[in-house]
């Protein structure tokens, strides 16, 4: 029997910068960081598009010293969302979030005047610029930043923006994470009675045991309920403050920065709803099929992610960790072996324990060239797809190291796509691994649950947003028509196959409440529908995929979507064919379901 290591569940972060929250290294690396963005700044005021005659010269310098600077920018944003997430009741990280925010309202203002100075460049010799050798490599970037600054408002109102924002706008996101932080469900179990962070409640939804489920279930709402009024607050004023920023830009369409961000078009969004919602009876009969085999008329919003057996199989972590990587092998052998690095290297912390933030995330540090995975791991089968999940997220950035730094911005949708190809790779491999019948129905099962988190769930999330800021404009919107909204939204995605919704939906679910990306619903679904095109390409690929996908992880942060599915895929995403063919794939999952 081959020897199994034994990989810690903490990660250390004492190898970037020792001593914690208390760091003196830390604070010594901000404020060298805070030195060399006066430098930048200086840069900036100091380059003079109409009198200067040679521009690719101080451009140049520029964007090297903005390469360098925003590494470090990363690094020490993600060393704080590393320590705030931990442990919530961490102060001195919580002090650290707020100069975080300073910190990047300060580097929007540097590079808002930096934009305006690009969009005075005369067209002309803006095209000389970017053809020049050092700044061809950058072109995509620097004419999207120029183009994007064109529909901004004046440098000194962007900049006010951005300054108000800090005690405005993301203190709303920071005051939603922390009374979400101080939160805690009351269960009673073998009559007594404990209390449970949120997040360590909800893994409880996953019991066999319906009464408790839905006992469960009902504790974790009145907790969401208690503090409706709160969140209403901040997820009006997050939206609100949103909305007056679009009303001042001219920008009618709330989706309009989202798509920006994403870089891609609304034919391609509407390709890709229209697929989903042409096939969601497929999903709607697994639905059912489910609901009869837990001896249910219909399912409730909490029975989804029941599972079928009674019993849960659990997998100790390091046998976890053992099979991604030997799946990951399978498809491309450097990322295995990035991921046993990961492991070894204490990359990862997956502990299980109360004052952790709830959820999961990848965080980069470029400027150490390493990354950091938060999640809390318990042994399901869904925990080691998140794990694998997130390495995905972190491979990526991996690859994306010898990149320029201006090149390694990627968006959202694309960086869900690597993360959800290392989850399927994983999936895919636990069905064909099962031994027994129960045990492949269960992990076809969880693969089919991604299929309706991604094409109900989050379709839901995104009809609810979009309705909401739509109702938002004409002033605040109550807590019981947050509420309407929201089961309105999931009864339209789930096509009324449930019996019971979740009203308090709308706070529980940080993502409306992330002030760094609006609408953090649809990039998700497309990562899923966009992986899955690769995942059947990658099967029919007889060699060489493993270069190719790099080549494409590469080009995330320097082309349009639509161009990097032409490029390396040699599809057309504004067509419903892709879509189509991706979603047949998770539609096969249901039809071996139902006839198992």
């Amino acid at each position: 029997m081959q020897h199994l290591t034994e990989y810690e569940k903490t990660w250390d972060l004492n190898v970037i910068f020792p001593g914690g929250s208390k760091s003196k290294v830390f604070q010594d690396y901000l404020t060298n960081v805070e030195k060399e963005m006066e430098g930048l700044s200086q840069l900036v005021h100091s380059f003079n598009p109409n009198e200067q005659q040679n521009l690719v010269k101080p451009l140049t310098m520029i964007i090297n010293t903005l390469e360098t600077t925003t590494k470090k920018l990363r690094e020490s944003f993600a060393f704080i969302s590393c320590l705030s997430a931990q442990n919530v009741k961490d102060e001195d990280a919580n002090l650290l979030v707020g100069r975080r925010s300073s910190l990047g309202a300060k580097m929007g203002g540097i590079r808002t005047v930096l934009n305006e100075k690009l969009v005075s460049v005369p067209d002309e010799k803006w095209q000389e610029i970017i053809k020049s050798e050092p700044l061809k490599e950058v072109a995509f970037v620097l004419n999207e930043t120029r183009n994007s600054a064109r529909e901004l408002l004046s440098t000194e109102q962007e900049i006010l923006i951005n300054d108000l924002a800090v005690d405005g706008y993301h203190a709303w996101g920071q005051m939603y994470q922390t009374v979400v932080g101080k939160m805690s469900v009351e269960i009673e179990e073998d009559g007594e009675v404990k209390y449970y962070s949120v997040g360590q409640a909800a893994n409880k939804l996953s019991n066999p045991n319906a009464n408790y489920r839905k006992y469960v279930f009902e504790q974790l709402s009145k907790a969401w309920a208690e503090n409706a009024d709160l969140f209403g607050q901040t997820l009006n004023h997050l939206a609100g403050f949103r909305l007056q920023k679009y009303k001042h830009r001219g920008w009618e369409n709330v989706l309009k920065e989202p798509l920006k961000i994403n870089r891609m078009k609304q034919e391609t969004l509407d390709a890709m709803w229209n697929a989903i919602t042409n096939n969601k009876k497929h999903f709607v009969r697994y639905l059912n099929k489910k609901a009869e085999l837990l001896g249910k008329e219909k399912l409730s919003m909490y029975d989804i992610g029941a599972p079928l057996s009674k019993s849960v199989k659990t997998v100790p972590y390091s046998e976890g960790a053992q099979f991604i990587i030997q799946n990951f092998e399978k498809f491309s052998p450097k990322m295995a072996s990035f991921a046993q690095m990961a492991f070894e290297k204490r990359w990862i912390e997956a502990e299980d324990r109360a004052g952790k933030r709830p959820g999961g995330f990848c965080t980069s540090f470029p400027d150490s060239e390493q990354t950091r995975i938060f999640m809390t791991y318990s042994g399901t089968a869904s925990n080691i797809s998140t794990l694998a999940h997130e390495l995905g997220h972190a491979y990526h950035q991996h690859v994306m190291n010898n990149v320029h730094g201006m090149n390694q911005g990627y968006a959202m949708n694309v960086a869900e796509t690597a993360s959800t190809f290392a989850e399927m790779i994983v999936a895919d491999a636990s069905v064909k691994s099962a031994e027994t019948k129960e045990e492949k129905l269960e992990l076809l099962e969880d693969k089919i649950q991604r299929s309706v988190a991604f094409f109900m769930n989050i379709h839901a999330r995104f009809l609810f947003e979009t309705r909401f800021y739509e109702e938002r404009k004409s002033g605040m919107v109550s807590v019981n028509r947050l509420n309407e909204l929201i089961v309105e939204a999931q009864k339209e995605a789930y096509c009324n196959a449930l019996d019971e919704y979740d009203p308090n939906f709308w706070s529980s679910k940080l993502h409306f409440h992330i002030t760094g990306t609006p609408f953090y619903n649809f990039p998700y679904t497309f990562g899923y529908l966009f992986s899955l095109g690769i995942y059947a390409y990658a099967k029919k690929s007889e060699s060489g995929f493993e270069d190719e996908y790099i080549a494409l992880l590469q080009d995330t942060g320097r082309m349009d979507v639509e161009e990097l599915a032409m490029k390396h895929l040699q599809v057309d995403l504004t067509k419903p064919d892709f879509w189509e063919e991706a979603i047949a794939l998770c539609v096969k999952d249901v039809e071996e379901f139902i006839s198992l």
